[in-house]
């Protein structure tokens, strides 16, 4: 596997760059040698932040994960990035596609651990009126949600506004 190591606001030290090789390195039994990862950390304030992003033949194998402490991110970053993996495994097997990047023996062989398999448990119908965004986020706040689905007044298509850190919102737009 070809790391690409970078940091900001921050120098990445030959400790931090052996952590992210030894820790990330259990992954090479999922990827062909010349799969690249791209690593990328920063600090700010008391938050160390590490990004992990691995293109994979139409796909991107991404996490990004914040705590205190760099290594614990590397720890953190690496566990949700082999969760990953194994449930693309099971979306490659289930659609028979090939594997592009992973080493054949991983998908081929069959998985340790049983996955979750994702449930809809539960279905809600309801009237979209059309509203603005900031009327919709006004509502959201009532109901003490964190995001809301509404009907958009000036362009008559179904959106989503969100909570966003430091009391912000976010809207969701289709694109065409």
């Amino acid at each position: 596997m070809k790391f690409t190591i970078s940091g900001k606001n921050l120098e990445v030290s030959e400790g931090l760059r052996n952590a992210v090789k030894d820790k990330l390195g259990k992954l090479e039994r999922y990827f062909t040698p010349e799969t690249e990862i791209i690593v990328t950390m920063s600090v700010e304030k008391e938050r160390q932040k590490i990004e992990v992003t691995i293109p994979v033949k139409g796909n991107i194998i991404r996490s990004e994960q914040v705590s205190n402490d760099m290594y614990v991110s590397i720890d953190l970053v690496e566990e949700v990035i082999e969760r990953q993996l194994r449930k693309y495994k099971e979306k490659i097997i289930a659609k028979h596609q090939e594997g592009g990047n992973f080493r054949k023996e991983f998908i081929e062989k069959e998985s340790e651990e049983a996955l979750e398999e994702v449930r809809i448990i539960r279905t809600k119908h309801f009237g979209m009126k059309p509203m603005y965004p900031e009327d919709a986020c006004i509502q959201m706040e009532l109901l003490g949600h964190s995001f809301y689905v509404f009907r958009n007044a000036e362009t008559e298509e179904v959106n989503v506004v969100y909570k966003r850190k430091g009391n912000t919102y976010g809207l969701i737009e289709p694109e065409y």
